[in-house]
């Protein structure tokens, strides 16, 4: 996006992908995460709505941890200064680009989970809720990279260094999905706690992030179009091949 679209083209775009994400992972949290991990639970013979909880309630708390420790600088604000004068203060940037890579580990580990569940086979998670879950955060880590990118890009880097930090930032996820996957299968007591904790971080993302960035300026209905497609599609694709 750093070296093709312009920013005024952009932030229509931004709104609804912004707003499809949410509604993809508002539903994965809760087709292909939460009700596997209570059915789950219910299988190995435990109480199947105490992990649910659990997980999910670290989760959010996790994200909520690492927002308080690096003083985490909302998107919008990054976006509203950039709007407002060219140069940001490298500083902030770093903040930037440092808070959207801790919040791509927890999407990470959301994917791999899920595939690890697929895998598995009894777990009520199907190859199919996985890989939307999977397309549903590829598509938001669009605008994501667009928001690192464009701002360093402003202030002064090159669109080739601008685009490197923002690749850099994306392939944490890839890498939290493999170690996920790698320890899943050594660590099945507990899957149901992981499958609650991917959820609580991604709808922390989405109510912190995704949500407020969609809905904020003009134009809001696009956003609120998008949640409805995201979380349609994802439901129907869950329920129907899962």
């Amino acid at each position: 996006m750093v070296f093709l679209i312009k920013k005024e083209i952009l932030r229509q775009l931004e709104k609804l992908l912004l707003g499809f994400a949410a509604g993809v992972m508002i539903a994965a949290s809760v087709w292909s995460l939460l009700i596997p991990a209570i059915d789950l639970s219910t299988e190995q013979g435990k109480i199947p709505w105490v992990p649910a909880t659990v997980g999910f309630l670290l989760g959010m708390s996790f994200l909520l941890l690492l927002d308080s420790v690096i003083r985490h600088l909302h998107i919008d604000k990054v976006s509203d200064d950039q709007a407002k004068r060219v140069k940001t203060s490298r500083s902030k940037i770093a903040m930037l680009v440092f808070a959207v890579t801790l919040h791509n580990i927890p999407e990470g580990m959301a994917v791999g989970v899920s595939f690890a569940g697929a895998m598995m086979g009894n777990t009520g998670i199907s190859f199919a809720g996985a890989f939307v879950l999977a397309v549903g955060i590829a598509i938001q880590n669009i605008p994501e990279g667009a928001i690192i990118s464009m701002p360093l890009h402003g202030a002064g880097a090159t669109k080739k260094k601008a685009f490197g930090y923002a690749f850099l930032s994306g392939v944490t996820e890839p890498v939290a999905a493999l170690v996920t996957i790698l320890l899943t299968r050594t660590i099945l007591p507990v899957l149901p706690y992981l499958l609650a904790f991917a959820a609580g971080a991604m709808i922390y993302v989405v109510v912190e992030e995704l949500i407020p960035e969609s809905q904020s300026g003009n134009q809001t209905n696009i956003a609120t179009i998008g949640v409805a497609a995201g979380f349609v599609l994802m439901m129907v694709l869950d329920v129907a091949l899962g």
